[in-house]
């Protein structure tokens, strides 16, 4: 389930308007708790070569950079985005698991030269080492398993290039992430290529959005929510990580929660039908690959659930499964689609 993306339907992020931004000049970038540790921060706008080396942590290690990285791997299509979108386009020596969802027009045409290392799964370790790059930026930790063929961060680090995780996809974070560790990232990138100026301004933007649905939603009745993802007859519920953060910034109170014993250690558990027809959620938001995939969840949800709340009032939420991703700009998107379904009045 974690590892799958679908084809977003919205429109460009930069182009979406953003009526909070101007109330906001200069906001300082705040940090998680699995935040950033510099030493020393470069000033905005210095070129790469100068303000180094920096050093962030990132999943409990410490990264150091003498310069800038120049050869760039995205693991993902979410990743890849994000480095496009801080102005790293011409340093990208390869993209991952580009089948799983398609990238706006804004992006895509800055990627046509950048060579694809995998289509569906993360890169082999060949391919991925064959693309020599000095900095490989993954949604979570899953994407360095060495027992899945996949290139470990020690044979990255052999090989001369630094492994970051997304925040919120840190093994031991996965099942406590939040939306704001995505300001963290882009933080930690900011410093490490010396971009700390659009770093600053893609933050502000998204801040300046996730306070806007806050406001929205703020004193709105709170409708319980279930978050699912359904694989053939398989069915999961969501109750961590920055899923569960996303539907409580849109204004949802989850019927799942993080302290149950399932979500202890990971952000998802397998359920069966009884445990969601108990629990009667309002509303079913649910992850979704791609446009079949949809239409087989809906199908599996009324013929299971003819008579829970959400189902029966036709109150069924479909998420692109990859604004769901650590570390991605669609976690702020999933927050903006889910709280105008969840309040419909307020949007």
């Amino acid at each position: 389930m974690n590892r799958q993306h679908t084809t977003r339907r919205h429109a460009p992020r930069g182009r979406r308007p953003l009526a909070a931004l101007a109330l906001l000049t200069g906001a300082a970038l705040a940090l998680s708790a699995c935040g950033t540790s510099v030493e020393p921060e470069p000033a905005a706008g210095e070129e790469a070569g100068r303000g180094y080396p920096v050093t962030v942590e990132n999943c409990g290690r410490e990264l150091t950079f003498q310069s800038a990285p120049a050869s760039v791997v995205g693991l993902s299509p979410s990743q890849t985005e994000l480095l496009v979108e801080l102005g790293l386009a011409d340093r990208l020596a390869g993209q991952a698991q580009v089948a799983h969802h398609e990238l706006d027009e804004d992006i895509t045409a800055q990627l046509t030269d950048v060579p694809v290392l995998s289509e569906e799964a993360p890169p082999a370790r060949e391919d991925l080492l064959g693309a020599a790059p000095d900095f490989v930026y993954s949604p979570t930790d899953y994407e360095f398993t060495a027992e899945q063929g996949f290139a470990s961060i020690e044979q990255l680090a052999g090989a001369g290039a630094e492994a970051y995780t997304a925040t919120g996809g840190c093994s031991d974070r996965r099942a406590a992430g939040t939306v704001d560790d995505l300001f963290t990232d882009i933080a930690d990138l900011g410093l490490i290529f010396s971009v700390t100026e659009r770093a600053e301004e893609l933050s502000e933007q998204g801040r300046a959005r996730l306070e806007e649905v806050a406001d929205t939603v703020e004193g709105a009745e709170r409708p319980s929510v279930a978050q699912l993802y359904v694989e053939g007859t398989t069915l999961s519920a969501i109750g961590g990580g920055v899923e569960y953060d996303i539907i409580d910034r849109a204004g949802g109170d989850n019927v799942f929660e993080r302290d149950e014993p399932a979500f202890a250690e990971f952000f998802a558990a397998v359920v069966t039908p009884e445990e969601i027809t108990s629990r009667d959620p309002e509303v079913i938001v649910f992850s979704v690959n791609d446009a079949e995939h949809e239409a087989a969840t809906r199908a599996y949800l009324a013929e299971t659930f003819p008579d829970v709340s959400a189902v029966a009032r036709d109150r069924l939420v479909a998420v692109p499964n990859s604004d769901l991703f650590p570390g991605t700009l669609g976690n702020i998107d999933a927050v903006e689609r889910i709280a105008a379904e969840l309040h419909p009045d307020l949007f």
